[in-house]
């Protein structure tokens, strides 16, 4: 890896380490729904002024969030909307990995059966399968 490469991949992981906190990501969720007060974001998040506030300064010093001053308050925004496509797709892996679990788990407690207990069938031919279906219906 090059100088320039280096600097690339080193600018990438600050700005993930700044979202690596779950009060920041919590600050980031409450930011997709436009600007947010200082006040605000520190009822949502629970903690004290001085803890939001070092949150939001590592969020603002990684380019995530801008901020600005109304009178008195200070407003949060996002400044880089795409950081929610990255969060939507951790979202995705965060299913995956745990339906994966659940597959894992099923297969040790139940040998045959799929992750909801049902028994496993492989079907050589599917209409057969769906008349079959269709006949024990209706004998209910």
């Amino acid at each position: 890896m090059d100088a320039r490469q280096r600097k690339n991949y080193t600018a990438r992981a600050r700005i993930i380490k700044a979202l690596a906190h779950p009060a920041r990501l919590l600050i980031v969720d409450e930011l997709q729904g436009g600007p947010r007060c200082v006040c605000e974001l520190r009822e949502k998040v629970g903690s004290d002024l001085s803890t939001v506030s070092k949150h939001l300064s590592v969020l603002r010093n990684a380019g995530i969030v801008q901020d600005e001053k109304r009178g008195v308050q200070v407003y949060y925004r996002l400044q880089c909307r795409c950081v929610t496509g990255f969060l939507s797709c951790v979202e995705k892996m965060m299913r995956t990995a745990a339906d994966a679990h659940l597959q894992a788990v099923a297969a040790a407690r139940w040998p045959g059966r799929s992750a909801h207990g049902q028994k496993r069938t492989t079907m050589r031919n599917p209409s057969a399968a769906r008349a079959r279906s269709a006949r024990t219906t209706r004998k209910t």
